[in-house]
């Protein structure tokens, strides 16, 4: 396979994973972005802890989904997150889906 051959591959998958993404994203309440991933869920709990002057962030969501383009599953009952780095929580208007108002 050739560098070309697995950037067409890897570009793919890309345009996969967002037609899924635009699929899904309506079935779901928030959009929540770690350093790592970007998930939707429909049910967020977000703790911050303090530890030794340190500071992380304990994220579980529910009936989620997960932005990744290597993973074959992306629907998710349950994840638990551990993060240092902060953590971006939005809740989807659901206005943004209506087709009428999409067209006007």
């Amino acid at each position: 396979m050739s560098a070309e051959d697995l950037e067409d591959y890897e570009a793919d998958l890309e345009l996969q994973l967002y037609r899924e993404y635009r699929d899904v994203v309506g079935l779901f309440t928030y959009v929540v972005e770690t350093e790592r991933r970007f998930y939707l869920a429909n049910s967020v709990d977000l703790k911050a802890h303090h530890d030794d002057g340190e500071i992380y962030f304990e994220l579980t969501l529910a009936d989620a989904w997960v932005w990744d383009t290597w993973r074959s599953a992306r629907f998710v009952k349950q994840v638990h997150v551990l993060t240092f780095k902060d953590v971006n929580i939005e809740e989807i208007a659901k206005s943004d889906f209506d087709p009428v108002r999409s067209i006007r």
